[in-house]
Formats: C-alpha cells, structure tokens, sequence
C-alpha cells in the first residue's frame, strides 16, 4: 500500500519508507485464545509464533521476487525480540546453512553469514509503553542476534518500560514525527522499519493530522501482522507507494 503527504520539515532528498508490522507473535496467540487478559499468558518479551515464522518465510520470498529486498539500504527496528526476528528474518543476507537453529531463528529460517542490508536497532521505535512489558538486556540482544547492531542504544538494562500507566496515543504519535524526521535526516534513500502496530498506526495518523490532510483514511486502519506500507517524501509532499503486502 502506498500514499502521499507532507513532509515533517523540508527535505531536499527523495525517502522511501517502508513500515512493517513484526509478524505474528505468541501475545497475539494469547489474545486470541482467550478475550479475558486475566487468563491469557503475559510475555515480557514475546517471540514469534509458528504463524509468524510462516509469515516471516512468505514475505520474504515476496520481496525478493518484488526486487524490494535488494534496494533496501538500511533497516531500522524496534530492540525487542519479535520485530528482531522478523527483521532478521526477511532482511538477513545470504544463508549458510539451511538446518541451522538458534540466533533468534526457527522453522527454516536460515542464519545469515553477514546482513544485507544493514540492520540497526532504534529505541525510537519501539512500542508503547506499558507496565509488564520490557526487553532483554543489550547484551543478551547481541547475543541472540549478533547480526544486529546495537550501537544506537545506550543503555544496557531496559528502563523505559518502568511506567504504571499505559502511554498515550499521543506520546506514541509524538515519538513517530520525532522518528521520521530522523529518519529523512539520514543519507539513505530507501529504509525498511519493523516496529509495532499501534506506533506505525499512530505515526501514519499524526502524519496525515499534522502535515498532510490528503493521506487516505484507508492508509491509517491498524497493521496486520507482517503487513507493509511504503511512504515516499520529497521536498513537500509524501506518496504512498504500491502493493500492500499483507500477511494473515
């Protein structure tokens, strides 16, 4: 799915931008299993479910038939393990060893000897706040997924997750201007972001509340899981792009 509309501030370069979804995860298991929270099994740190390594598989093969795979020059995801694996998963370079288990990889999903693109993780991105829910250590992200780079956070305990309520729509939108915006500050042309349903869907609305009325209604409904939408900016304006690439 693509679109247009203004960009946060002037840029003088062409961006395309292409959000996604993580895939699948075992908290989403849960929600479907049981509406009642109170019977469901409350993950810290959710991995991917069987579905989503499915999903991962799919889309993967899917941007690589697109070409999309081999133009992306940068991948920018949340630190925490799902859209680690998904990132990992879709984006890792050229496979060793078809059997292989481990880093954060199952189900066929094969380790990678070097990353291509490049893989960064971002704070910026992650999901919302809410009590309960953290990552792992840094050094336990570098450990599991060694192909990552975690140069860009700081801190090695999680402590951003300390919050006894959960946070708002609009902090979450707030964070999404301040990260497009760092992103259109980068030399990169053409960037993939695995992040979080609601921190994508508020992004995409506080876009379109604040600088670009045009964008569709369409473009803002809720994420699926491991679901593509690909904005371009220039200089005053942001085009929605191509195929949505959903996954059920």
């Amino acid at each position: 799915m693509e679109t247009t509309a203004a960009a946060p501030y002037h840029s003088n370069q062409k961006l395309v931008i292409h959000l996604i979804r993580h895939a699948h995860g075992l908290h989403n298991l849960e929600s479907e299993r049981h509406r009642d929270p109170l019977k469901r099994i409350q993950y810290a740190d959710p991995e991917l479910s069987p579905l989503g390594w499915q999903q991962v598989r799919e889309q993967r093969k899917d941007l690589s038939a697109s070409g999309l795979l081999e133009r992306i020059e940068l991948v920018v995801t949340s630190p925490l393990t799902r859209t680690l694996q998904t990132s990992v998963g879709i984006f890792g370079s050229p496979l060793k060893d078809e059997n292989t288990v481990g880093n954060g990889y199952q189900n066929g999903i094969k380790t990678p000897i070097f990353n291509h693109p490049p893989i960064i993780a971002s704070e910026l991105c992650r999901e919302r706040l809410s009590k309960g829910r953290s990552r792992g250590s840094i050094s336990q992200c570098r450990s599991r997924f060694p192909q990552v780079d975690f140069s860009l956070i700081e801190r090695e305990d999680d402590i951003l997750w300390e919050a006894d309520e959960r946070e708002s729509d609009e902090s979450v939108a707030a964070k999404g201007i301040k990260f497009i915006k760092w992103l259109l500050a980068r030399k990169e042309k053409e960037i993939a972001v695995v992040s979080h349903g609601v921190f994508l869907q508020q992004t995409l609305i506080a876009l379109k509340n604040e600088f670009d009325s045009s964008i569709e209604k369409e473009f803002l409904t809720p994420f699926g899981n491991c679901e593509i939408r690909s904005l371009k900016f220039f200089r005053e304006s942001v085009v929605r792009l191509g195929q949505d690439y959903k996954k059920n």
